[in-house]
């Protein structure tokens, strides 16, 4: 069964509904793509929707439920996939190959200078020396 919330949600100054799916995101899917919601609006386990595409979802048979619902029915469903679990995945290590050492590669930059040191040559020092004069 497909689930609609009323639009109520405002983003670039328009209004949204969530459209959900008790059954698969497969059925999501067909349903959005019968509706002519792009792929870009699905949200993890949602299609965000305008406004102007409410009446047509209705009228293919989308059951309109309260906000808090949908949140039900995705969880009951075992479908719900809230933010703070759908992080990316982490990029895999690099393979190593049992041939090759454990330990990292050396690295072959120039050491890095912190500090100049500055040695004064006689000409420096008589030229900037109170006793003489030029």
């Amino acid at each position: 069964m497909l689930y609609v919330d009323r639009p109520a949600w405002p983003w670039r100054g328009r209004l949204w509904s969530h459209l959900i799916s008790d059954v698969s995101p497969a059925e999501l899917h067909v349903f959005a793509e019968a509706l002519g919601v792009p792929r870009r609006g699905f949200d993890r386990d949602h299609y965000d929707i305008p406004a102007d595409r409410f009446a047509v979802a209705v009228w293919l048979g989308a059951r309109v439920v309260p906000s808090r619902e949908l949140v039900r029915l995705l969880q009951q469903a075992g479908l719900r996939r809230p933010k703070h679990l759908t992080r990316p995945p982490r990029p895999a290590a690099p393979p190593t190959h049992p041939a090759l050492p454990a330990h990292p590669a050396p690295d072959l930059r120039p050491p890095r200078v912190d500090h100049a040191v500055v040695v004064p040559t006689e000409a420096a020092e008589r030229r900037f020396s109170p006793t003489t004069t030029p």
